[in-house]
């Protein structure tokens, strides 16, 4: 059964909103756990791993109102919709997650530096279970969402939370080498996980350029809508496709080549049947459909004859 791109678009905006509630509230759980159990360890990776998810919360906070904008109608001022604020959210969580990984950094050093005592490990190792499964959960919620919307601002918070399976996996190994007495295993463990932070920064911190910039839509995408278009009765050929996301939209440009002697009429419903055959495979496209007469080239036996 087919989607018509108006149920579409209702169902992906009902799946972001849900996606960024349920962020912020595991981001807000988790922040509390951790808070009270380093308060009890003095665990630098314990640390780290708070400052992360303090980093999840302004990150999905920030998610919060850009969706919300993201998902407003265009209108005279934004012709195109708003839907690039999705990329500036992943772009402004690139750079909260960034001053985190040198927060943690800083800490990790120093307590390599200058060893403490960790006191109640047991603890955050249980708080570290709980935030695992949290994560697992959120995750699957945020996974089913991104393969309906394709959204950059989930994408980018799936992402951080992926990382944060890593994470606190690393930070349970660490809790239970240090009650053990490994000197300096809790630091080392701190410092490899604000590496790890940091090359997440890095990556969404790219994938947000890129959409700000206009890059294109997949090669394979662009295939496909080449085809399409091509596979339309009387089309000669199709030439310069331009593509660009913009949030939950795609807007795709292509000039095809039709028949000089048609007439503007006949132009015009060929090219209509070109957009909707694009836009019924690609439902969250705008397309933009620009006609090229092609005339014959007079044959050798007429040029002679002239």
């Amino acid at each position: 059964m087919e989607i018509s791109a108006q149920q579409l678009s209702t169902r992906n905006a009902r799946l972001l909103r849900l996606a960024t509630y349920a962020s912020v509230m595991v981001a807000i759980l988790l922040i509390t756990l951790k808070a009270v159990v380093w308060f009890m360890s003095g665990s630098v990776s314990l640390l780290a791993s708070l400052i992360d998810s303090l980093m999840d919360a302004g990150a999905s906070l920030i998610n919060l109102v850009a969706v919300a904008y993201a998902l407003t109608p265009a209108d005279k001022g934004h012709r195109f919709g708003h839907g690039k604020a999705e990329a500036l959210a992943g772009l402004a969580q690139s750079v909260f997650i960034a001053i985190s990984a040198i927060v943690v950094l800083q800490q990790g050093i120093d307590h390599l530096l200058n060893p403490r005592p960790l006191e109640a490990a047991w603890f955050g190792v249980a708080v570290m279970l709980i935030s695992i499964i949290a994560t697992l959960l959120l995750l699957a919620f945020q996974r089913h969402v991104i393969q309906h919307t394709g959204s950059t601002a989930i994408r980018a918070d799936a992402l951080h939370y992926r990382s944060d399976l890593l994470m606190n996996a690393s930070i349970i190994i660490a809790l239970i080498l240090a009650y053990y007495g490994v000197p300096g295993a809790d630091a080392v463990f701190g410092i490899g996980i604000a590496l790890l932070i940091a090359f997440s920064a890095l990556q969404i911190g790219r994938d947000a350029v890129q959409i700000l910039m206009d890059h294109e839509l997949p090669d394979a995408v662009r295939k496909e809508a080449m085809a399409l278009a091509r596979s339309v009765p009387g089309v000669i050929d199709v030439h310069d496709l331009r593509t660009r996301e913009s949030g939950q939209q795609w807007f795709m440009q292509l000039h095809l080549e039709l028949p000089g002697d048609l007439s503007l009429t006949d132009a015009h419903e060929l090219g209509e049947q070109v957009r909707h055959t694009i836009i019924r495979r690609f439902p969250q496209a705008d397309v933009l459909v620009h006609k090229d007469p092609v005339h014959p080239q007079p044959s050798a036996q007429t040029q002679t004859a002239d």
